[in-house]
């Protein structure tokens, strides 16, 4: 690899060799070593830790250790590029590393190193295949120097594991994850009710591979936790017929390369002639309002074969299926959340699902940025460096490749039609094919990726196609792509994670070649590309098509570039393509990429923002939930919460009557006191407040005579059910406000502060529901003694 001396990376990996120079002076000490002696490295470790020794100053011998297990248990010593990643890794920045280069034993080290703490060290990937097979396979090293290691089972499993075996597998030493079923756990944790429910510890070191696909591409997926349905509106097909009704640039306006779109006042006129609703925007309109966005976007943000896909389910029924944009895989078990996933099969004209509730969310950013220590390893990252030191204060290293990089990257050929592009390729393809040259033809959709297995099958061309359609096959499909003659279709999943190795007699014929049928929304999406040919020193080459109807182009190319395209298209003979060389429409199709990267990075920011009062108000509420499970519940002075909801009560209440009050009685604070009846002077205030407060407090006297050492354990039961009763109205409400605020960039007000502000609105009475509901459930409930002396509690 070329080094610029005048970048960063050079000073840094100047910094890296001095380390790496004294790990490799320990290299003769530990391979004389007995298994016993070596084995024996870790307990000293921990004692040295003990003793006030630091990660950093043990990181030379405690590597050179792990590089000699490597070595013994599964015949391989990290070579010295993947001891600089490693050490990259120990300080939680992202190491840039080409395919091939052995990141997964370059991650032994630094996992071993952060475990010796005993806080526990991660490694997440975005597949259960690979955290099931990087975790049995690298195991043997761990186990053998004394470490326990735990994989956490990927969606793949069909298991559903303990809240016993969980926390097994978390308090290991190192735990092998996928950033979904990490993220899932989290969240089920949060909403454990006792000790024995909770799982987790806290974070501690995480390294997340593919790390740019988790942290930058999926960051803004919310992980959600639904719950039970929502009462489905019948607003949702009639939104859905009213927004085929409007007329584009009339109607609403659609701004394709920010995806926002919103209604015209010519729009909003004919949508309250539509509904018959006086005011559009009111309060009273805000499910309409959001049926209505919602169905927008659903016709005009997401694209099928892109975004998702609509295929069979488990009852045979068809279903929408979300497609991950990082890698064109199936979400399984996803579904948008807020009405929308409702929208878009109101859209397709499928069987509407249930509309859940959404009891817990977290995104990717959120979640990684509580450990602690967070650290990387891709292919692809350094392009975007300053977003991954601005939102998770991560370096991105580059380093360089065991063996020189022998793979051709040729330059794209660009053409004005879609059909040009096409016939083009297939030119190629079909030459390389004669000879039997192994090709992965890549492409941006699943609909692309079937128009060209369907051409090939026409040209008699025997293939595999890899799309999300059938992923199951992925890791074969691509174990198998480097052999004489193999020609394999696939989105830009192409199987990360699993090395194409090349055949016999293929480095002959030129090694892999990969045809990119278009330029990828970024440039690290066409990096990860060129990077499945051209592994550890291999020969290969790679050529990319594009055609100026691309979606890269349509959407984000200059208005110049949209102009050439109208005029000349008519004129093109799809049968004999003619190449575009002039250099400006390089440059045209380079700064098309880099304003939808530029897009994406805005879009994940205002992710970031919005997400920062749904951060604050989780991280408040599971902070309370376990103090209450861990420790007391003596922040809860009833008698202060108590006396705070009645007078709440009192001061909404113009002119008491016996009917509120009483109503207030039994809806709150008891059935059966022989209070209730007792004549009092309901127009006097202090007496009213004086009668409920002596209810309230009979009530609970009467129910710590009843538990009397367990009385302590029901209120903490019944005080969790509130925060969770609250807090899941809260998450279900904050989905929904989301949706509606985006609609208010059509009045000129900034919707992240409209956010916000009614976020907080939101909070502030929600903690009024958590107290009302406090003493509803401890008071009004009914406990009693099973035949094995335990409580039951059944709330009112």
């Amino acid at each position: 690899m070329t080094q610029n001396w005048f970048s960063l990376d050079y000073y840094r990996l100047k910094r890296l060799r001095r380390i790496l120079k004294k790990i490799n002076a320990r290299s003769t000490e530990m391979a004389a070593l007995t298994d016993r002696e070596l084995q024996g490295k870790t307990a000293e470790f921990r004692e040295r830790l003990a003793q006030g020794e630091s990660l950093d100053s043990l990181l030379p011998e405690a590597f050179a250790v792990v590089r000699e297990a490597d070595r013994r248990i599964l015949g391989m010593f990290p070579y010295d590029v993947q001891v600089l990643g490693a050490i990259v890794l120990h300080e939680g920045n992202l190491a840039e590393m080409k395919t091939g280069e052995g990141k997964t034993l370059t991650a032994t080290m630094p996992l071993y190193l952060n475990a010796l703490s005993g806080r526990g060290a991660m490694l997440v990937t975005t597949s259960g295949y690979l955290a099931k097979r990087d975790g049995t396979e690298m195991g043997e090293v761990f186990r053998f120097l004394g470490l326990t290691v735990g994989i956490a089972e990927g969606d793949d499993t069909k298991t559903k594991l303990t809240a016993k075996r969980k926390r097994q597998i978390y308090h290991s030493d190192i735990i092998y994850t996928t950033n979904g079923t990490l993220g899932f756990d989290y969240l089920i944790d949060n909403l454990a009710t006792s000790a024995q429910g909770k799982y987790m510890r806290d974070f501690h070191y995480a390294i997340v591979d593919e790390a740019d696909a988790v942290l930058l591409d999926t960051a803004q997926t919310p992980l959600v936790i639904s719950g039970s349905p929502r009462l489905q509106s019948n607003l949702l097909t009639f939104a859905d017929h009213f927004v085929l009704s409007l007329t584009k640039g009339e109607d609403y306006i659609f701004e394709e390369d920010k995806k926002e779109i919103w209604l015209t006042q010519k729009g909003i006129d004919v949508a309250e002639a539509y509904f018959s609703v006086d005011n559009f925007f009111s309060i009273e309109n805000f499910d309409l309002v959001r049926r209505v966005t919602l169905a927008l976007k659903a016709h005009y943000l997401f694209e099928k074969g892109k975004d998702y896909v609509v295929e069979p389910g488990k009852d045979g029924q068809e279903e929408v299926k979300l497609l991950d944009l990082g890698n064109g895989r199936i979400l399984e078990g996803t579904k948008l959340q807020g009405g929308q996933h409702q929208a878009l099969e109101a859209k397709e004209r499928v069987k509407i699902s249930d509309e859940t509730r959404a009891m817990a969310s977290i995104t990717y950013q959120n979640l990684f940025l509580k450990f602690p220590v967070l650290a990387g390893m891709t292919g692809t990252g350094k392009t975007v460096e300053d977003e991954f030191v601005d939102t998770y204060n991560m370096e991105v290293i580059r380093i360089p490749t065991h063996r020189p990089i022998l793979r051709e990257d040729r330059k794209d050929l660009i053409y004005t039609t879609l059909p040009e592009k096409i016939t083009a390729s297939m030119q190629l393809i079909k030459q390389l094919h004669a000879k039997g040259q192994p090709m992965l033809i890549v492409t941006g959709s699943v609909r692309m990726s079937e128009l060209y297995s369907e051409i090939l099958l026409m040209e008699s061309i025997p293939h595999s196609l890899l799309n999300a359609h059938n992923a199951a096959k992925e890791a074969q499909m691509i174990a198998e792509a480097g052999q004489i003659g193999a020609v394999t279709v696939a989105t830009n999943m192409a199987g990360r994670g699993t090395d194409i190795k090349l055949g016999e007699g293929v480095a002959e014929l030129g090694g892999l070649a990969v045809i990119g049928t278009e330029r990828m929304a970024n440039e690290r999406m066409d990096l990860q590309m060129r990077g499945r040919s051209g592994r550890q020193g291999d020969p290969g080459f790679s050529q990319f098509f594009v055609s100026l109807e691309d979606d890269l182009l349509m959407k984000h190319g200059s208005e110049w570039c949209q102009e050439y395209f109208k005029k000349y298209r008519d004129s093109c003979n799809p049968l004999s393509p003619k190449q575009l060389s002039n250099r400006r429409f390089d440059k045209y199709l380079t700064q098309a990429q880099d304003k939808s990267e530029a897009l994406g990075r805005s879009s994940r920011q205002t992710s970031l923002a919005y997400d920062e009062s749904v951060k604050v108000q989780r991280e408040t509420i599971y902070a309370q939930r376990n103090r209450l499970i861990y420790a007391s519940q003596d922040e809860f002075h009833l008698l202060d919460v108590i006396t705070g909801v009645i007078d709440d009560f009192l001061a909404q209440e113009e002119g008491s009557s016996e009917f509120t009050i009483k109503r207030f009685i039994f809806d709150n604070l008891s059935y059966h006191s022989s209070l209730i009846h007792q004549q009092i002077d309901y127009q006097n205030p202090k007496q009213v407040r004086s009668h409920l407060l002596q209810i309230a407090q009979e009530e609970l006297e009467r129910k710590k005579d009843f538990l009397k050492q367990d009385f302590g354990q029901f209120q903490r039961v019944s005080i969790l059910k509130a925060i969770d009763e609250a807090w899941i109205e809260e998450v279900d409400y904050l989905q929904q406000l989301r949706v509606v605020v985006s609609a208010r960039s059509t009045a000129q007000r900034n919707p992240i502060y409209e956010y916000h502000r009614e976020a907080l609105e939101s909070y502030n009475r929600m903690k009024k529901e958590v107290y009302q509901l406090v003493v509803r459930h401890i008071l009004l409930s009914e406990v009693s003694y099973n035949k094995k002396q335990e409580v039951e509690i059944y709330f009112a």
